[in-house]
Protein backbone atom coordinates (compact mmCIF):
# COMPACT_ATOMS: atom_id res chain seq x y z
CA UNK A 1 0.00 0.00 0.00
CA UNK A 2 1.19 3.17 -0.92
CA UNK A 3 2.09 6.10 1.63
CA UNK A 4 -0.20 8.86 1.92
CA UNK A 5 1.09 12.58 0.65
CA UNK A 6 0.17 15.08 2.86
CA UNK A 7 -0.15 18.28 0.81
CA UNK A 8 -0.41 22.07 2.30
CA UNK A 9 -3.59 23.85 0.88
CA UNK A 10 -1.86 26.45 -0.58
CA UNK A 11 0.59 24.10 -2.49
CA UNK A 12 1.74 24.82 -5.84
CA UNK A 13 3.59 22.43 -7.98
CA UNK A 14 7.01 24.54 -8.87
CA UNK A 15 9.92 24.27 -11.64
CA UNK A 16 12.58 24.23 -9.19
CA UNK A 17 11.71 20.48 -7.21
CA UNK A 18 12.18 17.23 -8.92
CA UNK A 19 9.18 16.62 -11.57
CA UNK A 20 6.37 14.67 -10.94
CA UNK A 21 7.67 13.95 -7.19
CA UNK A 22 5.16 12.26 -4.64
CA UNK A 23 3.53 16.17 -4.00
CA UNK A 24 3.04 16.90 -7.82
CA UNK A 25 1.29 13.62 -8.65
CA UNK A 26 -1.17 13.92 -5.19
CA UNK A 27 -1.36 17.86 -6.18
CA UNK A 28 -3.03 16.26 -9.72
CA UNK A 29 -4.60 13.17 -8.13
CA UNK A 30 -6.83 15.45 -5.75
CA UNK A 31 -7.21 18.05 -8.84
CA UNK A 32 -8.41 15.40 -11.20
CA UNK A 33 -10.96 13.93 -8.93
CA UNK A 34 -12.27 16.96 -7.73
CA UNK A 35 -12.93 17.94 -11.51
CA UNK A 36 -14.45 15.09 -12.28
CA UNK A 37 -16.61 14.35 -8.94
CA UNK A 38 -18.10 18.07 -10.28
CA UNK A 39 -18.80 16.70 -13.60
CA UNK A 40 -20.29 14.11 -12.10
CA UNK A 41 -22.94 16.56 -9.56
CA UNK A 42 -23.54 18.25 -12.83
CA UNK A 43 -24.66 14.95 -14.66
CA UNK A 44 -26.61 14.13 -11.66
CA UNK A 45 -28.40 17.61 -11.47
CA UNK A 46 -29.09 17.35 -15.77
CA UNK A 47 -30.88 14.01 -14.89
CA UNK A 48 -33.14 15.25 -12.75
CA UNK A 49 -33.97 18.10 -13.90
CA UNK A 50 -34.94 16.27 -17.43
CA UNK A 51 -36.63 13.71 -15.17
CA UNK A 52 -39.08 16.65 -13.16
CA UNK A 53 -39.08 18.86 -16.70
CA UNK A 54 -41.06 16.21 -18.77
CA UNK A 55 -44.19 17.90 -18.78
CA UNK A 56 -46.66 18.72 -22.02
CA UNK A 57 -46.44 22.13 -23.34
CA UNK A 58 -49.14 22.91 -26.09
CA UNK A 59 -47.82 25.86 -27.84
CA UNK A 60 -45.62 24.58 -30.16
CA UNK A 61 -42.72 27.54 -30.52
CA UNK A 62 -42.55 26.86 -26.65
CA UNK A 63 -42.34 22.85 -27.31
CA UNK A 64 -39.58 23.68 -29.57
CA UNK A 65 -37.91 25.83 -27.55
CA UNK A 66 -37.44 23.44 -24.04
CA UNK A 67 -36.11 20.62 -27.04
CA UNK A 68 -33.60 22.39 -27.84
CA UNK A 69 -32.65 23.35 -24.45
CA UNK A 70 -32.63 19.64 -23.97
CA UNK A 71 -30.66 18.83 -26.79
CA UNK A 72 -28.43 21.30 -26.09
CA UNK A 73 -28.09 19.86 -22.12
CA UNK A 74 -27.70 16.41 -23.26
CA UNK A 75 -25.14 17.53 -25.84
CA UNK A 76 -23.05 19.12 -23.30
CA UNK A 77 -22.80 16.40 -21.02
CA UNK A 78 -21.99 13.83 -23.55
CA UNK A 79 -18.76 16.17 -23.82
CA UNK A 80 -18.75 16.02 -19.91
CA UNK A 81 -19.38 12.55 -20.23
CA UNK A 82 -15.96 11.77 -22.54
CA UNK A 83 -14.21 14.44 -20.32
CA UNK A 84 -14.79 11.87 -17.31
CA UNK A 85 -12.78 9.18 -19.62
CA UNK A 86 -10.49 11.42 -19.91
CA UNK A 87 -10.15 12.29 -16.48
CA UNK A 88 -9.97 8.48 -15.23
CA UNK A 89 -7.25 7.68 -18.07
CA UNK A 90 -5.59 10.62 -16.30
CA UNK A 91 -5.48 8.83 -13.04
CA UNK A 92 -4.70 5.91 -14.37
CA UNK A 93 -1.40 7.06 -15.55
CA UNK A 94 -0.72 8.98 -12.64
CA UNK A 95 -1.10 4.96 -10.66
CA UNK A 96 0.82 3.71 -13.83
CA UNK A 97 3.70 6.35 -13.27
CA UNK A 98 2.71 7.93 -16.88
CA UNK A 99 1.40 10.80 -15.52
CA UNK A 100 3.23 14.11 -16.79
CA UNK A 101 4.73 12.70 -19.67
CA UNK A 102 4.29 13.22 -23.16
CA UNK A 103 2.38 10.44 -25.05
CA UNK A 104 4.52 11.08 -28.29
CA UNK A 105 7.97 12.37 -27.39
CA UNK A 106 8.24 10.78 -23.61
CA UNK A 107 9.19 14.42 -23.15
CA UNK A 108 8.00 16.08 -19.67
CA UNK A 109 4.62 18.03 -19.95
CA UNK A 110 5.43 21.49 -18.02
CA UNK A 111 3.86 22.27 -15.02
CA UNK A 112 1.83 25.24 -16.14
CA UNK A 113 0.19 23.23 -18.98
CA UNK A 114 -0.50 20.22 -16.74
CA UNK A 115 -2.18 22.93 -13.82
CA UNK A 116 -4.39 24.22 -16.92
CA UNK A 117 -5.38 21.38 -18.54
CA UNK A 118 -4.58 18.30 -15.97
CA UNK A 119 -5.63 16.00 -19.04
CA UNK A 120 -2.84 16.45 -21.44
CA UNK A 121 -1.11 13.48 -23.08
CA UNK A 122 1.67 16.03 -24.40
CA UNK A 123 3.70 18.37 -24.61
CA UNK A 124 2.04 21.61 -26.10
CA UNK A 125 4.86 21.28 -28.79
CA UNK A 126 3.80 17.82 -29.46
CA UNK A 127 -0.07 18.70 -29.78
CA UNK A 128 0.70 21.70 -32.11
CA UNK A 129 2.18 19.63 -34.55
CA UNK A 130 -0.49 17.00 -34.16
CA UNK A 131 -3.08 19.25 -34.63
CA UNK A 132 -1.41 20.78 -37.71
CA UNK A 133 -1.27 17.07 -39.05
CA UNK A 134 -4.75 16.74 -38.22
CA UNK A 135 -5.72 19.81 -39.80
CA UNK A 136 -3.55 18.95 -43.38
CA UNK A 137 -5.22 15.35 -43.36
CA UNK A 138 -8.59 16.78 -42.76
CA UNK A 139 -11.06 15.58 -45.34
CA UNK A 140 -13.18 19.04 -45.73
Amino acid sequence: MKQETFLPDDYRPAEDEPFMNDRQLEYFRIKLINWKNELLAGSRDTIEGLQDNTRNIPDVADRASEETDRALELRTRDRQRKLVAKIDAALRRIDEGEYGYCEKTGDPISLKRLDARPIATMTLEAQERHERREKVHRDD
